[in-house]
């Protein structure tokens, strides 16, 4: 309350430390401890915008705007304020972010056009691993967990390897407590459209320098609705999640463990048919040898028990994540293992009996020495890299067997003068894959011992891929509050299993995969440039991009014969190629915050990206999963008071205006464009106090307010079935939803001031 603080055990060197509080200018400052020290820090009540710490591909925290490569926050009050499905989709509202959706459990996140194994996610400090390969796969990360994300986009962050061509996706927890405090939450959200129902108790706290987290979370939901399709069958989900963390903090550093598990059943929504009433069916066991389709009733669309077909996903994760003071420089350590199981259950007679069954386990490891800093100047070395190992337990095939080893070394650099910040490194990644022979009966069971009449469903073969990456930028402080950033890297990524090896039907994808174990790695060279300003009315920011890959890897459709598609096993079929690609872009952002009217806040975004194969027939100029064009404005209200009881009230309107996709990779007929759609969300919330101290916060929230059906262009339900009594392919999106949110704070042991 008198604005006194303490923190102990820092051990000597330099900091950025970070002051903020509603309403008021924020203060970002080095300094430099090698002492006991006294400072005061003076606010200022005209509220500019937070000018936010950001860490991702950094050796250490700096100042967004001074730092070169382009970055992303979405903050904890983003999160709540926002109702979203899963941990993914509550980032896609950034610019520039999509996400590929297979219903609402299972998303995987695109940036600037490019996803799948170009994205790594980062969950505290690991790497999420997780069949990552897999398009329909989706994040085994609790929402519930995140405190703040940062959104890396383009290969600038040389620190993660392999799979960060497009980007890093870094969900960070909340900070540890201060000594002396034992704090908790309990959070519920129920959402109308699908009857979403989740909760999520925490308790953390620090004693005496011993620091603990711990974590539960429950969220189920039944099928969503939307103005064409009614109930979509299949579209439900089950989801437990736990975590905890005990450490150690002190003026020689820290070291901390966490444990998390991840279950999550989710339905695969099929998308067939009954061709007279266009309703969904769905198949169901007349006798121990017999299967009907059965119509889909009312009972079914707001079920939650799972149904067949449906994933069984569990996921496992063990980190010890330390930091070492050695004299004035750090040593940080990162050692992690990973075990995720995934099942697919399709039999109807055997509802029991898993089809698809993978078995992967991953260890990681990172290890990196922070340098002590010298006249601003930043320097860190590391190597990282991971060890894995895939495993068919399942009575169906669609990737063989495989091992992989990883490894990268690293080396950055950041020298810091007055106004110019400039930052760079350089890396060198291997990758070695090696998978094994898989011999079928003429029944499709796995043999040992083949013979002349075997089916060679996956032939071994070991491939190692290396290559180089770097990038350079630099940022520079103009006079009035503006600046400007210039950024240019080098990617590099290995062909995933999927890519090299696939032959199988993915019920989740409803096709039929084919790869290529020739494909080569890809390189790209990305140049990012962007200016932007803060000022007492106005935050703004255009970045613009151009991004070249060789050796593209992509899939497309392939053709029978006679002209039509190409079906193995009743699914479309498609197999992985490559080509040469340029991707065109970029985001503006703009923030009116008019003052003396310092509560009113109009903020404007819109993100586009052209992706292209060079030198191909117009058929295959644009490439697949190519998220169009968006335009997203909001007028929000922000109140520190509200009357005696509420604090930190806001009031927003949002509109989300997607263009057509007309850049479409039509070739083989792999694609089709995607017409324009309008949304319209609105949300408001705060928090209700007793004598200053938050009883509960309170966030409601509703999407798509008048219900259009609509459908994204990275919906991979898009291409379901043709209902053939309205002549509409695919199903559609979620319609009309309705959020609520109740936070309710545990004060338990609180920290007292001298």
């Amino acid at each position: 309350m008198n604005g006194a603080f303490s923190i102990s055990d820092l051990p000597q060197g330099t900091f950025l430390v970070n002051i903020s509080y509603v309403g008021y200018a924020s203060i970002s400052q080095n300094i430099t401890l090698t002492e006991n020290t006294v400072m005061n820090f003076y606010l200022d009540d005209n509220p500019t915008e937070l000018h936010e710490t950001v860490i991702t591909g950094l050796s250490s925290s700096g100042d967004k705007n001074r730092t070169p490569t382009p970055i992303d926050v979405v903050s904890a009050k983003q999160l709540q304020q926002n109702a979203s499905s899963n941990i993914i989709d509550a980032i896609s509202k950034m610019p520039g972010v999509s996400q590929v959706a297979t219903g609402p459990a299972i998303s995987k996140p695109v940036i600037r056009g490019l996803g799948f194994n170009r994205v790594v996610v980062v969950d505290d400090g690991i790497r999420q691993e997780g069949q990552q390969w897999g398009d329909e796969h989706g994040i085994e990360i609790d929402e519930f967990a995140a405190n703040t994300i940062e959104i890396l986009k383009g290969p600038a962050s040389i620190t993660y390897g392999s799979d960060a061509m497009a980007g890093v996706v870094n969900i960070l927890p909340a900070p540890s407590l201060p000594d002396g405090t034992v704090t908790g939450n309990f959070k519920n959200n129920y959402q109308t459209n699908n009857g979403a129902m989740a909760s999520s108790l925490n308790c953390a706290g620090n004693l005496r320098d011993i620091t603990w987290d711990a974590r539960y979370s429950h969220k189920q939901a039944h099928d969503y609705f939307n103005r064409y399709d009614g109930g979509v069958f299949d579209s439900r989900f089950t989801q437990n999640a736990g975590e905890a963390m005990i450490g150690v903090n002190g003026s020689w550093g820290y070291s901390h463990l966490s444990v998390s598990a991840f279950h999550l059943e989710t339905g695969i929504v099929e998308g067939v048919r009954d061709s007279a009433t266009g309703n969904f069916i769905k198949q169901v066991a007349v006798n121990d040898s017999t299967i009907a389709d059965s119509l889909v009733n009312d009972n079914d669309l707001h079920s939650y028990q799972m149904t067949t077909p449906y994933q069984d996903i569990r996921h496992y994760k063990t980190a010890l994540n330390s930091n070492f003071v050695l004299g004035n420089g750090m040593l940080k350590t990162i050692f992690g293992f990973q075990q995720n199981q995934r099942k697919e259950f399709g039999d109807v007679l055997n509802p029991d009996q898993y089809g698809l069954y993978f078995l992967l386990n991953t260890f990681s490891y990172d290890v990196r020495y922070v340098f002590p800093e010298k006249n601003d100047l930043q320097f860190t070395a590391g190597v990282n890299g991971m060890q894995q190992h895939s495993m068919n337990k399942g009575i169906e095939f669609l990737v063989p067997e495989y091992s992989l080893f990883d490894a990268g070394a690293f080396v950055t650099a950041r020298k810091s003068w007055k106004k110019l910040d400039v930052s760079g490194g350089i890396r060198f990644d291997i990758r070695d894959e090696q998978t094994m022979d898989l011999y079928l009966s003429a029944n499709g069971t796995a043999i040992e011992n083949p013979d002349s009449t075997s089916i060679h469903q996956f032939t071994a073969f070991h491939s190692t891929f290396n290559g180089f990456a770097a990038s350079l930028g630099a940022s520079y402080q103009l006079p009035n509050s503006f600046y400007l950033k210039a950024n240019a890297s080098r990617g590099f990524r290995a062909p995933n299993i999927g890519e090299l090896a696939s032959n199988g039907v993915h019920e989740g994808t409803i096709q039929y995969m084919i790869g290529d174990p020739h494909l080569k790695a890809e390189n790209s060279l990305q140049f990012d440039f962007a200016v932007g300003t803060e000022q007492k009315h106005l935050t703004a920011e255009v970045d613009v991009f151009s991004n070249s890959i060789s050796n593209y890897i992509f899939a497309q459709k392939l053709n029978s014969i006679n002209g039509g598609d190409s079906i193995r096993d009743g699914f479309q079929t498609l197999k992985f190629t490559q080509g040469n690609a340029i991707l065109n872009g970029g985001e503006a952002t703009i923030d009116l915050h008019p003052h003396p009217l310092d509560w009113l806040h109009f903020e404007n975004s819109f993100g586009f990206v052209i992706a292209r194969q060079k030198n191909v027939p117009d058929s295959m100029r644009y490439l697949p999963f190519s998220p169009a064009p968006i335009y997203r404005s909001e007028v929000r209200t922000d109140f520190d008071k509200c009357g005696k009881n509420l604090r930190s009230v806001y009031l927003k309107f949002e509109l989300e205006d997607h263009f057509a996709q007309n850049h479409y990779y039509s070739a083989f007929h792999t694609e089709t464009a995607t017409p324009a759609y309008l949304l319209l969300n609105a949300g408001f919330g705060g928090d209700v106090t007793v004598n200053d101290q938050v009883l509960c916060s309170v966030f409601f929230s509703v999407n798509n307010i008048a219900d259009v059906a609509y459908q994204d262009h990275l919906s991979r339900l898009k291409y379901a079935d043709e209902n053939y009594v309205t002549g509409r392919t695919g199903v559609y999106n979620m319609g009309r939803n309705f959020s609520l949110k109740l936070n309710i704070p545990l004060y338990i042991k609180k920290t007292k001031v001298n």
